[in-house]
């Protein structure tokens, strides 16, 4: 695949107060005990992640307790500490120290920045070295009823009767969650940043489901009760939970709902952030930090469909081998999606049979890896089905990996709600995504960096690595006997090439939600209408995709012309993966020391 010329953001593109350069020189150990010292600050703000990362422990132990504060004052609390620690890395003169020092300081120096600039709007969610920014603080797929509950069941511990203990903690601070998200949610309609109605109707059918389940107990009760079960801790773990979901939690999901039925009573249909206050400035912003480039919405809009009739020729070639001569692209596609060899049936066994075909193509990927890459992980993942009330609004099926010590494995997450449409020639190509050489493998390579870059993400990396994995399958033979295979794997890559399109057509260029479902069936043979509503309350978010995947190409292209035959494809990968996770002009700065190290032997 050719590639444009991707420009990437400056690593410190936010301007801030010039800092007096320090009177010494120093050492390393001088730099690790201030990364160190950044990633407790950043732990104290956001706890779940050190449950997340399996260090909830020890002097941690505290943090297993708590949740994030989401109330306005919370907020400000956290880019206090942001800016505080950013004067901090600016200040910090790196002149001497080790490569991999300087590569830290520089992410740190740009998550906090580009995160800070977010925390500018007065309305939102600001993703802290995270992979998404939302304008909504609670809609379809966004907000703490969602985060939460499946937070607390899949990755908080319950093995001790502290566990439970914590997980009760973290209940009675869900309910205030709530409340401080609700403040917010106020404040966003006094200023006129109300969703379109048509995703307010979406979050409330998805909060009542939830509302209804705390009014019963439910699920949250039950993961708590079930689990202390298990482990023969003592104690009524379930009435103490129902309290607090019953008294607490469910009162404060309906205070939610109230609020949104007030909002959509002065909503509308309009979908961009180009009809809301600070919108377009908004939207500017949302993808810049999503692609760590500065290319227009207009450069990136073409980008998308360049890449796009460039992906169609491809696959018009694979389809007519498959019979499917005539017509658009989009129109055989939709065609072959109703072919029933391709089909799992829609029933619980169909679904138990999806899952394990991805157990084996789990299998499969992982015996090609040594081919791939010098340095190997363990790869530690399981396939889960998204809980119910998460499908509505969720994407097909997202990845990532698990705890720092193995003991909470990576998740491959699918989404098999009703009239899913995953099919045996598009999951192969989604297991490489979202498993292995993806995210969960991906993931795993930053358990061995400094903790501060295991707590930061940039989602052009993320997801171009991801892209470029599902590359790395098909050119290491994956589908070398799958051709409809691999035609899953070139129309993974043009829905990705699409979604440029289409998040610019609508933040920016003004399409309707209906133009933007055209432009899908047209393209892809499906109008990818949850996709659509996805990109709505998440702007920018699909846009590092496919413009994180054509710059990992670019940095390889580059390598190759610059070493030749000395070029190596597994040593090229280990570069961008023992990296770590980096805004884009930082992978080029950590291949052109892969490029120097080489020419140098």
């Amino acid at each position: 695949m050719q590639n444009a010329v991707i420009t990437p953001m400056p690593a410190a593109a936010v301007p801030v107060a010039a800092a007096t350069p320090p009177a010494t020189v120093h050492t390393e150990a001088e730099a690790t005990a201030l990364l160190d010292a950044m990633a407790e600050n950043l732990l104290q703000v956001f706890p779940e992640r050190a449950t997340t990362q399996g260090i909830d422990t020890g002097a941690r132990a505290a943090l297993r307790s708590e949740l994030t504060d989401l109330s306005p004052a919370g907020q400000r609390h956290i880019a206090d500490v942001l800016r505080a620690d950013l004067a901090r890395a600016q200040a910090f003169d790196t002149t001497g120290l080790s490569f991999e020092t300087r590569t830290n300081f520089e992410v740190v120096r740009s998550a906090y920045a580009t995160a800070l600039e977010g925390y500018r709007f007065p309305f939102g969610e600001v993703a802290v070295g995270s992979w998404r920014n939302a304008p909504y603080v609670v809609i379809q797929n966004a907000g703490a009823y969602l985060d939460v509950p499946r937070f607390l069941d899949s990755d908080h511990p319950v093995k001790t009767a502290a566990d439970a203990e914590a997980y009760l903690s973290r209940l009675q601070a869900f309910a205030r969650q709530l409340d401080g998200e609700l403040e917010r949610l106020r404040s966003a309609r006094a200023m006129g940043m109300v969703p379109p109605r048509f995703l307010i109707d979406k979050a409330l059918k998805q909060l009542d489901l939830s509302a209804k389940g705390a009014r019963s107990g439910g699920g949250l009760v039950d993961s708590l009760a079930s689990r202390a079960k298990k482990e023969n801790i003592p104690g009524d773990w379930a009435a103490r939970a129902r309290t607090i979901v019953t008294g607490e939690i469910a009162p404060a999901l309906e205070r939610q709902i109230a609020e949104l039925q007030a909002q959509r009573a002065v909503a509308t249909d309009e979908a961009g952030m180009w009809a809301r206050p600070m919108g377009s400035d908004y939207y500017r912003w949302a993808a810049k930090a999503s692609t760590t480039t500065t290319m227009s919405p207009d450069e990136i809009h073409q980008l998308g469909l360049d890449t796009l009739a460039r992906l169609h020729a491809e696959e018009d070639v694979i389809l007519k081998q498959l019979g499917y001569a005539d017509g658009p692209v989009g129109e055989r596609m939709k065609k072959l999606a109703k072919d029933p060899r391709f089909k799992f049936a829609e029933t619980d066994a169909g679904r138990k049979e999806l899952i394990d075909f991805l157990d084996q193509r789990i299998a499969a990927i992982r015996a090609k890896t040594p081919e791939m890459f010098n340095t190997l992980v363990r790869g530690n993942v399981e396939v889960r089905r998204l809980p119910p009330e998460e499908e509505e609004g969720a994407a097909g099926a997202y990845g990532g990996a698990g705890s720092r010590d193995g003991t909470v494995p990576g998740r491959f997450w699918i989404n098999l709600k009703p009239g899913f449409d995953h099919r045996r020639y598009n999951l192969p190509t989604l297991t490489h995504h979202e498993a292995i050489p993806g995210h969960v493998w991906q993931g795993e390579y930053e358990h061995k960096l400094p903790l501060i870059r295991s707590l930061l993400s940039f989602n052009a990396y993320s997801e171009g690595w991801a892209l470029y994995s599902e590359q790395l399958a098909d050119e290491f033979g994956v589908y070398a006997d799958d051709p409809v295979g691999r035609l899953g794997y070139l129309d993974s890559i043009a829905f990705r090439a699409a979604r440029l399109v289409v998040d610019t057509g609508i933040h920016h260029k003004r399409w309707t939600r209906q133009q933007a479902r055209d432009f899908f069936d047209q393209a892809l043979g499906d109008p990818n209408e949850s996709e659509v509503d996805r990109y709505l309350s998440w702007p920018g978010q699909a846009l590092g995709y496919e413009m994180g995947h054509q710059e990992i190409d670019r940095q390889r292209t580059r390598a190759k012309t610059a070493l030749g035959d000395r070029f190596d494809i597994k040593a090229f990968n280990d570069t961008v993966l023992l990296g770590g996770n980096v805004p884009l002009d930082v992978l080029a700065k950590n291949v052109d020391a892969y490029i120097a190290q080489v020419k140098a032997q």
